[in-house]
C-alpha cells in the first residue's frame, strides 16, 4: 500500500513549503513543484523532464537522497548556471517512500 510522504521545498522567493508527495504516481520532484505551482509558470521543467535544460535545478538541503547524479544529469549541470556541490535536477529525483523528509531549495532561474 502506497503512502504520501512529506517534502519541504523552498521556492525562489525564500518561502518554505511543506508538501505531500504521492509515492504511487511515478512522479519526480520537478513534477511535484509544478503541481503545487511553486515556481512561476514556464520557468521549470521546460524540457519536460528529459534532463536537457536545468530549469528544475534544485539544491539538496539534507542527506535524505542517497542516489548519485546520473551521466545525463552530470552533463547538464556542467553547463548550467548557479550550480553548487549539492545541485540536482528535480526531474531526475523520483518520489519514493525513502524520500520522506527531503528538503530542497529551487535554484534561481537560468
Amino acid at each position: 500500500m502506497s503512502q504520501d510522504i512529506t517534502i519541504y521545498i523552498t521556492d525562489r522567493n525564500g518561502v518554505r513549503h511543506e508538501v505531500q508527495a504521492p509515492t504511487d504516481m511515478n512522479m519526480n520532484v520537478m513534477e511535484l513543484i509544478r503541481s503545487y505551482e511553486l515556481a512561476e509558470e514556464g520557468t521549470i521543467g521546460i524540457c519536460g523532464g528529459m534532463a536537457m535544460c536545468a530549469s528544475c535545478q534544485c539544491y539538496l538541503l539534507n542527506d535524505v537522497l542517497r542516489t548519485e547524479r546520473n551521466d545525463d544529469e552530470e552533463a547538464m549541470l556542467a553547463d548550467a548556471y548557479h550550480v553548487k556541490d549539492n545541485s540536482r535536477l528535480g526531474c531526475q529525483i523520483h518520489i519514493t517512500e525513502d524520500l520522506e523528509g527531503l528538503e530542497i531549495e529551487i535554484a534561481p532561474e537560468q
